[in-house]
């Protein structure tokens, strides 16, 4: 599977990849990522859905926010962009960073939303991940490109593979401003309150991979305890891009999830 540049909508200030018809399914890609990272589960979901894969604020064809902006403000941007463009409710799927702006986006809208997967989200992150994040975000300067090559190793290893290829390229093209302000936006967050799941209304999947380091297991299992419609998944053999790495997989999650919700 390839990952190549595909052609945007615009919704406002943001740019989506958008196709199919149905009941709408936003995507939502993480830090440094691309409407593209979801390249392996658009076309299954296209099937019975009207897919929007945005671009997150600062990153692709999406303009950047203020400079102190925080997770609302990420989630209002795209939350204001897709109310815009479509009527009625929808499904939210967000990936890592993107997840955290999906379940924040489940808690304040939640009369907008039919359902929210959170995948590979953090909860309660230990204090040597949470170290560990803070030195990272710290070290951006918001003008020269990240070096890619520590979460390239972090997510793939080694081994050579159009994923890790297509990530390379995303993560050395992003604006360097944009992704210091998601970068540290996600370092802050420590996932969802308790009473923020509590408060859900609407299904929520959380999916994440077995040998997930970061977004573990233990987490999915602890937010979706929390919620009353709750419910976690784990994919054997994957861990933090498995949307990438499990792409046939996840699409058929994510596709049997969306119908359950719009029934």
């Amino acid at each position: 599977m390839t990952w190549t540049t595909q052609p945007r909508s615009e919704l406002g200030p943001l740019a989506a990849i958008t196709k199919g018809k149905g009941p709408v399914v936003v995507l939502i890609h993480g830090v440094g990522l691309r409407a593209e990272a979801w390249g392996g589960q658009i076309d299954a979901l296209s099937q019975d859905h009207h897919v929007l894969a945005v671009d997150m604020p600062g990153h692709g064809a999406s303009s950047k926010l203020a400079p102190a902006s925080g997770l609302t403000q990420f989630t209002d941007a795209i939350a204001t962009a897709i109310s815009d463009t479509v009527d009625g409710p929808f499904v939210v799927v967000g990936h890592s960073f993107g997840a955290m702006i999906a379940l924040d986006m489940a808690a304040r809208y939640g009369e907008r939303l039919r359902g929210v997967v959170a995948m590979n989200a953090i909860f309660r992150r230990s204090p040597e991940a949470a170290a560990a994040v803070a030195a990272r975000a710290a070290e951006l300067d918001g003008v020269s490109m990240a070096d890619p090559s520590g979460p390239l190793a972090r997510w793939f290893g080694v081994a050579p593979s159009a994923a890790r290829d297509a990530c390379r390229d995303w993560l050395t093209t992003v604006d360097p401003a944009g992704y210091r302000a998601a970068y540290r936006v996600f370092a802050q967050e420590d996932g969802p309150s308790d009473q923020a799941l509590a408060a859900l209304g609407c299904p929520a999947l959380f999916l994440t991979g077995a040998q997930e380091p970061n977004s573990t297991p233990a987490m999915s299992h602890a937010m979706a305890a929390l919620a009353p419609q709750g419910q976690a998944q784990i994919i054997a053999n994957a861990a933090h891009m498995m949307p990438m790495t499990h792409a046939r997989t996840v699409a058929d999650i994510l596709c049997d999830f969306a119908k359950g919700c719009a029934r």
